[in-house]
């Protein structure tokens, strides 16, 4: 049975002009399509995450995690482990990986990203159907770095964007951001 909520964020995504990311939101469509195993880890060649772009209340600066397993700074987020809410996965993600607490989501999936984690611990390798959404820090910005994080850093958004050693898809969520925020009153 279809995940209706997953498959409608997916259908209103906005994929622009970019061939990968409308091949990856068909896929996308297609996964959702096999329901709820689609959001558990049991789900072996691959399943549902979801990831926030954490942004500072003034909407310059995303906070990011050096990430412990893939040793790279990367966006905050996890496994969606049975929960087919994936905005709520981001936000919970958000909160547990940074110790931040007036933290809002947006509804909306900002972006997707079709990646393979490589073995690890004896789990084999598998694609992350990662979903991304927009995560606003309203209050205090001091945050705690987790266990699944050798360090916590925010960064200013349009250097990111500009970052060619930075990780494709930062770049890409960077530049989509300041799109955004440039196209907005």
């Amino acid at each position: 049975m279809a995940d209706s909520n997953t498959s409608a964020l997916l259908a209103a995504f906005p994929f622009v002009d970019d061939a990968e990311i409308r091949d990856w939101r068909a896929q996308f469509i297609a996964l959702a399509e096999e329901g709820a195993q689609a959001y558990a880890r049991s789900r072996l060649e691959g399943h549902f995450t979801g990831s926030s772009w954490l942004v500072s209340a003034d909407g310059l600066r995303v906070l990011l995690t050096h990430h412990k397993k893939l040793d790279r700074w990367l966006q905050l987020g996890g496994h969606a482990d049975g929960d087919a809410d994936l905005a709520a996965v981001a936000l919970k993600e958000a909160e547990e990986e940074s110790g931040l607490s007036d933290l809002s989501v947006e509804p909306e999936i900002f972006d997707i990203d079709l990646h393979f984690i490589p073995e690890h611990k004896g789990v084999p390798g598998h694609w992350h159907y990662d979903a991304r959404f927009v995560v606003v820090a309203n209050g205090d910005e001091r945050f705690a770095v987790s266990d699944e994080s050798h360090a916590l850093a925010w960064r200013d958004i349009a250097s990111l964007a500009a970052d060619d050693s930075a990780d494709t898809s930062l770049r890409r969520m960077a530049q989509r951001w300041l799109t955004r925020r440039h196209a907005r009153p």
